[in-house]
């Protein structure tokens, strides 16, 4: 079964289910820090992809206390997008704090993801063209910096690779100075990909 399969069965079952039970499938693997040419590279494996607000929440990132947490959960919720876009917005809106998703945000993420489910799985490891963008397990995604990921006080902009593009693509996050937390500030994880081979006619 697909990801994108799982996370169509796993949302139609949520009114099946309680909040509870809901809580704890969803579990993150420990954030490993690899190292990298331009700076650190951070790891961050899910167990399972979180279906509701409420999961990702009981995730350990989801205390938001370093940058790389909010940009590595905002793939599974982009994930989530295409089978329940109510919660995934949730999720959205939680990882962008004091500034949740405008509705012109809201319309750009919906129209670039319609028929491109794909898209947002690319992001995890082992996503390819060749095998339709089907990460393997546990879905872990790569955060990295760059010399000048820090210059700007008070703001963060990293880097997660796609299986289906050639360059790393950026994430800016802004720091809350009262708490100390890291929120999306601003993605640009969404142009355009490589086909999966599967939808490509020139493969």
């Amino acid at each position: 079964m697909s990801l994108f399969d799982k996370l169509k069965n796993e949302a139609a079952g949520v009114a099946r289910r309680t909040t509870g039970s809901m809580a704890r499938q969803a579990s993150s693997a420990a954030t490993g820090i690899v190292g990298n040419a331009a700076g650190k590279s951070w790891r961050v494996a899910f167990e399972d992809i979180p279906a509701t607000l409420n999961q990702l929440r009981a995730l350990p990132e989801a205390t938001l206390a370093e940058p790389h947490y909010a940009a590595a959960l905002l793939i599974p919720a982009l994930c989530l997008w295409p089978v329940d876009p109510g919660a995934a917005q949730e999720m959205i809106d939680f990882l962008k704090g004091p500034q949740p998703l405008s509705p012109r945000e809201i319309q750009f993420i919906g129209e670039r993801l319609r028929g491109k489910e794909y898209l947002p799985s690319s992001y995890f490891e082992g996503a390819t063209p060749e095998n339709g963008y089907e990460p393997t397990r546990p879905y872990a995604v790569t955060v990295s910096t760059t010399p000048i990921s820090f210059d700007e006080a008070g703001y963060a902009k990293l880097y997660l690779k796609s299986g289906g593009a050639d360059s790393p693509r950026p994430v800016q996050l802004r720091q809350k100075p009262s708490s100390g937390e890291w929120f999306l500030w601003e993605q640009m994880l969404l142009s355009d990909i490589r086909q999966p081979s599967t939808a490509d006619p020139w493969a």
